[in-house]
């Protein structure tokens, strides 16, 4: 890399992308002034930078936001940045009292993933004055007794995405106080996980909290879950309910679903923008309404009511990219019927799964290993790595001895039991 920048001037030279970088070699090319990379400290505009973590978590983010507050301090005139591209869950900059005060009126557009919220806030509290763009990905959604600004308006944004998958109880207390924040904001992608006190969150929630505050807002996409104690509840929306809270939705078509799980004593609502445009789909249940969904490629299965033959069926044709799938179901299938031979199962259609790759059945009733280990009725792929319980996997196959699971147990690649 170095000798191709050394090698010759590059006066049109604007963009420039990093991948693959050790955390040393990243320090060591913003950090030293007499590196090459400050050539081009007035030419820059555009910047991806993928950096290779030590292992070591803390040491990580600690050296990732060195890292990135030096990036700013290098290239005077960069308007896009892109922080570590691949990396949905880590590393995450962490950006506590320690970490050097960074200013850039340049920057339009940033991609980046952070620790908590308190990290969002300080992308937001005006030391890129002049952002328009920004996406976030944030590992928890916690309350902060920061100082950091979380008042003032963001009239310079105009596009949005909040990505967290870990349950929070923050939507309230955080995440709509910041939205309310940003007056002109023109795109909004929001993904969460939400607990909430006494409600689920439908269309009449975003249309009071969010929409109705943001006047110029014209594309909106969202995943939400939220989660609620079944205590106490005696008006919690029905699945037809939630779908009439978006019939003013007109722009974008809304998928809903609502589940109630006794046994736990909680209450699941799952509200979505389709197409569905994010990686995995979480906690399926027998109410999982359909669709394609090309670009997921982890699906994870939860109910207390036993999932047939069928419904793995639809998951087929849902998901015809799915790498790993995990099921979690106590309960054993209803419908199931106890076939002796090949020649009974003539009826019975044959589930294929060409890509996957990671099959997850440690918290499932023996019926479901069943479902995937019987060829006449799951066509398992080569080189899967299966999770099972081995007292589980003993019984299925009979003690090993069961000619009708040696078809798909011989495609095994890893076994984790």
């Amino acid at each position: 890399m170095e000798r191709i920048l050394r090698s010759t001037n590059y006066p049109n030279l604007y963009g420039l992308g990093l991948y693959n970088i050790p955390n040393e070699t990243a320090l060591r090319l913003f950090n030293d002034e007499t590196c090459f990379i400050h050539t081009f400290k007035n030419q820059i505009s555009s910047l991806v930078i993928n950096i290779i973590n030590s292992g070591n978590k803390c040491l990580t983010e600690k050296m990732d936001t060195l890292v990135f507050t030096h990036i700013f301090i290098v290239f005077t005139n960069l308007q896009y940045l892109n922080f570590h591209p691949f990396s949905i869950y880590f590393p995450r900059l962490s950006f506590d009292i320690s970490s050097p005060i960074v200013f850039c009126s340049t920057l339009l557009e940033l991609y980046v993933n952070v620790e908590c919220f308190t990290d969002c806030l300080y992308l937001l509290d005006g030391r890129f004055n002049q952002l328009q763009t920004l996406h976030v990905n944030i590992t928890r959604l916690v309350s902060s007794h920061s100082t950091i600004n979380n008042k003032e308006k963001l009239h310079n944004l105009r596009y949005f995405s909040l990505f967290c998958d870990i349950l929070t109880v923050g939507y309230d207390e955080l995440i709509l106080p910041l939205l309310q924040r940003m007056s002109n904001l023109e795109q909004l992608d929001l993904h969460i996980v939400a607990i909430h006190d006494d409600k689920f969150i439908d269309g009449n929630d975003l249309k009071k909290n969010i929409i109705n505050n943001i006047p110029q807002l014209n594309k909106f996409e969202f995943n939400i879950h939220s989660n609620v104690s079944l205590d106490n509840q005696n008006d919690l929306l029905s699945n037809e309910d939630i779908r009439k809270t978006f019939k003013d939705f007109k722009d974008s078509l809304v998928i809903s679903r609502s589940d109630f799980f006794p046994s736990i004593n909680e209450g699941q609502c799952h509200i979505y923008s389709y197409p569905y445009k994010i990686s995995h789909y979480n906690n399926i249940t027998n109410n999982f309404p359909g669709g394609l969904f090309k670009y997921v490629y982890q699906v994870s299965l939860y109910d207390e009511r036993p999932f047939e033959h069928e419904f793995f069926i639809q998951i087929e044709k849902s998901f015809p990219f799915m790498k790993k799938l995990k099921v979690d179901n106590k309960e054993p299938q209803s419908n199931k019927q106890c076939y002796e031979s090949r020649n009974n199962n003539r009826n019975l259609s044959n589930i294929k799964y060409p890509h996957l790759t990671n099959l997850y059945l440690d918290y499932s009733h023996d019926d479901y290993a069943e479902q995937f280990l019987l060829d006449f009725k799951m066509s398992l792929p080569n080189n899967v790595y299966l999770h099972i319980n081995y007292e589980s996997l003993q019984r299925v196959t009979h003690d090993f001895t069961r000619d009708t699971t040696r078809i798909n147990c011989s495609k095994l690649a890893h076994l984790h039991m």
